[in-house]
C-alpha cells in the first residue's frame, strides 16, 4: 500500500524561542528625571523617552529668582556694636599725659595714627593749637586726610569723623564739656573708648546717658 505523504509537521524547536504573551511581560519602571517638573509617566508596556519641562517654564522660573522683588530669606540687619570702655585715673593736670601714653601703647601695638582721635576738655593739645593758628580750614584738612592722630576739643568733637579709637582726655574745664567729650566719643568710637581722668567724675557722666 502506497504510503501518503504526511503534512510537515512543526516542531516546537522550528519556532525558535517562544516569546512571553505581551500579558506577561512587565514594563521597565521609568527612572525619574532631573527636573524643575517631571513629566508625566509613560504608559504601562511602552516605555519611552521623558520629555523635560518647556524652555518657557525653566526660564520663568530663572527669571522669578533674578528678580529683585522675588520672594526669598530676609538677610538680618547688621547690629551695632559698642565700642568697649577702658578708664586710666588721672588728675585733671595729668590727664592729657596720660592720654600720650595710651596713644603711645596704642601705636606700638600696632594702630595706625590714622584709627586714633584725641578729645580733650580743659586747654587744647599743643598739636592742635599749632595746626589752629594756621586756620581753621588748615585744621581740619589734616583731619580730614586721615593719616595721623588727630586733637580736637570737646567743642568740637561732634564735628569728628569716627575713628577705631578714641581717647578723652579730662583735663579740666566745666562739667558740660566732659559730658560733651563723652557723648561724642562714645558715638565715634568703633572698637575702644579711653578715658583719662577722675575714675568717679567718668563713672558719674557715662551713667548719666552716654
Amino acid at each position: 500500500m502506497p504510503l501518503i505523504p504526511e503534512e510537515p509537521q512543526i516542531h516546537e524547536k522550528a519556532q525558535g524561542p517562544r516569546a512571553t504573551p505581551a500579558s506577561g511581560r512587565t514594563a521597565p519602571t521609568p527612572r525619574p528625571v532631573p527636573g524643575p517638573r517631571p513629566a508625566a509617566p509613560p504608559r504601562p508596556g511602552r516605555p519611552g523617552p521623558v520629555r523635560p519641562a518647556p524652555p518657557a517654564q525653566r526660564a520663568s522660573r530663572d527669571t522669578a529668582a533674578a528678580e529683585p522683588g522675588s520672594a526669598g530669606p530676609a538677610a538680618p540687619a547688621a547690629t551695632p556694636v559698642a565700642p568697649q570702655i577702658q578708664l586710666i585715673p588721672a588728675t585733671p593736670d595729668g590727664a592729657l599725659d596720660a592720654a600720650e601714653e595710651a596713644v603711645d601703647l596704642l601705636l606700638d601695638s600696632g594702630r595706625t595714627p590714622g584709627d586714633v582721635l584725641v578729645v580733650t576738655t580743659g586747654d587744647p593739645h599743643p598739636w592742635a593749637a599749632h595746626e589752629l593758628s594756621f586756620g581753621d580750614a588748615a585744621y581740619w584738612a589734616q583731619h580730614d586726610a586721615g593719616d595721623d592722630v588727630f586733637y580736637a576739643d570737646a567743642a568740637v568733637a561732634d564735628r569728628a569723623a569716627s575713628r577705631a579709637v578714641v581717647v578723652v582726655a579730662l583735663n579740666g574745664g566745666p562739667e558740660a564739656a566732659a559730658v560733651t567729650a563723652l557723648t561724642a566719643a562714645h558715638s565715634r568710637a568703633g572698637a575702644l573708648l579711653i578715658v583719662c581722668g577722675d575714675p568717679q567724675r567718668i563713672n558719674s557722666v557715662l551713667g548719666a546717658g552716654v
